[in-house]
């Protein structure tokens, strides 16, 4: 690749010419800035709480509105996040090939789609629900970008217990665009997301120590053991279980939500356990290969949350 002046760096052919344009390529390009698998929590936070808060079905054009907006929002703080973090991306592995990294979008151009994405869906949001939606999307940008990706990414392995707040908005988004308020089960399940994230993430961290390390950015996984690591994972996992515990008297749940919130609790906390004990066993030479299994939480985290919030949806459409 060959190096332009704003710091990307242009594709070439084997023959080191520069490569042509694609217009497809260049539009999985942009799709890519937007970490399209961020969609998954955001449909899997924000449709369910919908449910919830209309206590039934709600109007399918709202829903829809409420994720294109959504997927706005999210796409613009992905993008400003690789916008910001493309010299620290070109250090890892697991980033090396995003588009700011490759050169196959530019710097100025990554701005300028962030920015856009920003306005719309603000714009969207007043257009389609409210004005506490719009203001809700525009501070989860906000707090991604700058209190996560620029004030704490860096500089602190508590980064990601903070920053994961601007995961916690969908929820507050959706219930807000069905009520036009934000009522107590709506806050529950924004503490449900914040104690379950740390425990989402810092198995990932452990994963991709080396990379972080390589990249100065202070993740869990890099400034503590694997086995001080788990023992983390464990205490949030138990406050998450317990904070999905809370919802039922106070968001009024059925027995759908209440078996699924112990059954799938209970595996969450098991495989957290688990994850811990083998840390403690590997750290005392009783046991090899250890450092791979932290990925079964890390899987174990989101099937927990997707059937959790499956619950959250049906539990309103049934009778009893």
């Amino acid at each position: 690749m060959t190096s332009r002046p704003d710091g990307a760096f242009a594709p070439e052919t084997a023959d080191g010419a520069p490569a042509k344009r694609d217009w497809r390529r260049t539009i999985m390009a942009y799709v890519q800035l937007t970490k399209p698998r961020v969609l998954e929590l955001l449909l899997v936070s924000t449709i369910p709480v919908m449910f919830l808060a209309q206590g039934g079905m709600p109007n399918l054009w709202l829903v829809l509105a409420t994720v294109i907006g959504g997927a706005m929002s999210a796409g613009s703080a992905a993008s400003f996040n690789m916008y910001i973090d493309r010299g620290m991306d070109a250090h890892m592995r697991r980033t090396k090939d995003r588009p700011l990294v490759t050169g196959e979008v530019t710097p100025r151009a990554a701005l300028i789609f962030s920015w856009s994405l920003a306005v719309i869906q603000a714009v969207w949001f007043l257009a389609f629900t409210n004005v506490l939606t719009a203001v809700l999307s525009s501070v989860a940008i906000f707090f991604y970008v700058v209190i996560y990706t620029i004030l704490l990414k860096r500089h602190t392995e508590q980064n990601i217990v903070w920053g994961g707040i601007a995961g916690c908005f969908p929820v507050l988004i959706g219930w807000a665009a069905v009520t036009n308020s934000l009522d107590w089960p709506a806050w529950v399940l924004f503490a449900l997301i914040f104690l379950w994230t740390p425990p989402h993430y810092w198995p990932l961290s452990i994963k991709y120590a080396a990379d972080y390390d390589a990249a100065d950015v202070p993740m869990l996984g890099v400034t503590r053991s694997n086995a001080q690591v788990g023992l983390q994972v464990v205490l949030y996992a138990w406050a998450t279980v317990a904070c999905s515990l809370i919802l039922i008297p106070v968001g009024h749940m059925g027995i759908v939500y209440i078996a699924s919130a112990i059954v799938f609790g209970g595996w969450f906390i098991y495989e957290s356990h688990r994850m811990y004990a083998m840390s403690v066993r590997a750290a005392a030479g009783q046991e090899e290969g250890s450092e791979a299994r932290p990925m079964r939480v890390f899987h174990a985290s989101i099937s927990y949350l997707t059937f959790l919030f499956i619950a959250v949806a049906v539990d309103p459409l049934l009778p009893f």
